[in-house]
């Protein structure tokens, strides 16, 4: 009876540090991963992805946008990119795209990765990109003195139909508003060109025309991954995404 409940101390001491050491994190990578957010949106839903990139030995930064106009946006991202050591893998979700391929023309960026995202050409502007291919909805709503909003009654079906209702109901609720001025403003570098650029295509996008973001990606010559998902795949879909991050991140040596 003694050499049971020893062994029986031992394990239920032995269990908790075998859980404890398979959820450590891994050693550092040395690489950095920013993430730039969307439109409409904050970046809290990039907190799984974050989650899984930290265990794996990434540090990840999110960018606070204020999407008032494609500059400051810019500025904000190069900001975040200054404090990074090392090289680093630049994420962008939709307007976050227009964003990362000004910012990403940096030595220190490595490689950029297109999560749902516009990805124009220098010259270019992203709501000549959304007209030239629009999106199967048609929910964006502007106020007199030019901030955009996402119809609160079409946010789930149309920007994250595979999230719950509870949830994109608060989203909806706590939207961060864009501007025309973020949407117009016109891009003055194209990074994609310099760099090794993944994409990801979500499939059941009602926010963004897949077609537009296939013909971006293959006009950039982006290694490029198909997910059934919505506009918000990073959050329904964050290990897939997760994954694409890796893969950019591996090409860096």
């Amino acid at each position: 009876m003694r050499m049971l409940s020893s062994l029986a101390i031992a394990m239920a001491l032995t269990v908790p540090m075998l859980a404890q050491a398979a959820d450590a994190p891994q050693p550092g990578t040395g690489k950095s991963v920013v993430i730039v957010p969307g439109s409409f949106v904050d970046g809290s839903g990039w907190r799984v992805v974050h989650d899984i990139l930290i265990h794996k030995g990434y540090k990840v930064t999110v960018v606070h946008q204020g999407h008032e106009n494609l500059a400051a946006d810019v500025a904000e991202a190069r900001e975040v990119l200054e404090q990074q050591v090392g090289p680093v893998v630049l994420v962008g979700h939709s307007s976050g795209g227009g964003v990362i391929s000004i910012a990403g023309d940096r030595d220190k960026v490595k490689s950029l990765v297109y999560v749902s995202a516009l990805q124009p050409e220098a010259g270019e502007n992203m709501a000549q990109l959304i007209g030239s291919m629009p999106a199967p909805s048609d929910d964006i709503k502007q106020s007199r003195d030019g901030h955009l909003f996402f119809d609160r009654a079409r946010f789930n079906a149309d920007f994250a139909a595979d999230l719950t209702t509870n949830r994109t109901d608060f989203m909806a609720a706590s939207q961060v508003p864009a501007t025309t001025a973020l949407f117009g403003g016109t891009v003055w570098a194209a990074a994609w060109h310099k760099k090794p650029t993944y994409a990801v295509v979500s499939t059941e996008d009602r926010a963004l025309s897949p077609d537009l973001q296939r013909w971006m990606y293959k006009r950039a010559g982006s290694k490029v991954t198909e997910i059934k998902a919505s506009h918000s795949v990073y959050i329904s879909q964050p290990e897939a995404v997760a994954k694409v991050i890796e893969d950019a991140a591996s090409v860096i040596k």
